[in-house]
């Protein structure tokens, strides 16, 4: 059994009871427990996500080490199901303002990039049946999320059920202020008009898919040979008559490391072929971030069946990774060098309560808020 990690008291020093409250009270939600409140609920799932504990059973063993009033299982899951996960979303995204930088200087073309993507947690038909996937062979919820490819930080997070397509959230995530970068789920060449036509354009660089119709094609000129594995340089309509966009974008086209064929669309016009793929490589920065929650963060064990319980788990979990994010860079760069260590290192030495010195002088008198 694990031992006491740092964790309750940097929740409780960034995200005060207050803070939860005042979204409580917008919500509407009274919280009429005297012995496992909301807040001690929002503790409890945010050790389980750190600690990977099994379920509600395996975390009523465990909440006495972490600070928490034992309760019994049964009292943490009627819990879960009660408060509305939209608290924790809102808790997520007010941490994110205030972790992320609070102000970045805008160009008229960003130059920051935001990958777009989504990933599925998948169940057992009968376990999430409000939840049916695309196949209705299994049940499943997705996380739809937006990452600043360059720090890693979250930037926004929407879900909804594993049948709905990608296409359709992805307005939740975007933001003009960056260069979206985004693989074939988020194609829709209609939507590229779109982008081009608001009052602020969105600049994207997005992957289309190998049987793209592309009309009119201008081959763009060019002094030098192509480096890497670019092939065409080009701008054109894309589409077929019923998707044909009323705007020309600009199309590379490439290979991926094992010669497979890669058509990348983007309305950016000044940077090179080799740049342009630069960009969609940076992608692969959410893959990374999804592979990391999911094996630190005990994201794929859903301990309850009911919206609720099961947003509220990962959008709490997500938390987690936003606040040992943070921590670790303010951290790393005021310790002193000899204790400065990896995330990898940082993630594993707190959820194993077993910091070294420096940081645990550093957490309890230096954690400072932007």
């Amino acid at each position: 059994m694990k031992h006491r990690t740092m964790l309750a008291p940097i929740l409780q020093s960034i995200i005060p009871k207050e803070e939860l409250q005042i979204l409580l009270q917008q919500a509407n939600y009274v919280d009429t427990a005297r012995k496992f409140t909301v807040y001690e609920l929002f503790v409890f799932l945010a050790e389980a996500a750190l600690q990977q504990w099994d379920g509600y059973r395996d975390g009523e063993k465990r909440m006495a080490a972490c600070g928490l009033s034992k309760v019994d299982h049964s009292t943490i899951s009627k819990k879960a199901k009660d408060v509305p996960f939209g608290v924790f979303k809102q808790l997520l995204h007010l941490l994110i303002e205030k972790c992320n930088r609070p102000t970045r200087r805008r160009l008229r073309i960003p130059k920051e990039l935001l990958a777009v993507d989504s990933t599925t947690i998948s169940a057992g038909h009968n376990r999430l049946p409000w939840a049916p996937s695309v196949k209705g062979e299994k049940s499943g919820i997705k996380l739809h999320v937006s990452l600043l490819t360059e720090t890693g930080e979250l930037h926004r997070v929407t879900e909804s059920t594993g049948k709905q397509h990608d296409s359709t959230k992805c307005s939740a995530v975007t933001d003009s202020n960056f260069i979206l970068v985004a693989d074939r789920a988020y194609g829709k060449h209609k939507q590229f008009d779109a982008y081009m036509e608001q009052e602020q354009p969105q600049y994207f660089v997005i992957r289309l898919k190998n049987n793209t119709v592309l009309h009119q094609p201008v081959y763009r000129q060019r002094k030098r040979p192509y480096k890497h594995t670019i092939e065409q340089d080009l701008t054109c309509q894309i589409g077929s008559k019923t998707t044909l966009t009323r705007n020309r974008f600009r199309v590379v086209k490439l290979k991926d490391p094992n010669g497979n064929p890669v058509i990348l669309a983007t309305n950016l016009h000044r940077p090179s072929a080799e740049r342009i793929a630069e960009i969609y490589r940076q992608r692969w920065q959410i893959e990374v971030f999804f592979r990391w929650i999911k094996q630190h963060l005990n994201v794929p064990t859903l301990f309850g069946r009911t919206p609720n319980a099961v947003y509220g788990q990962l959008y709490t979990a997500l938390i987690v990774y936003v606040l040992l994010q943070f921590v670790y860079m303010q951290g790393n760069s005021q310790v002193h060098p000899s204790a400065r260590l990896s995330f990898a290192e940082f993630d594993r030495l707190i959820s194993f309560a077993a910091l070294p010195p420096e940081w645990i002088v550093y957490l309890v008198n230096h954690l400072t808020f932007p």
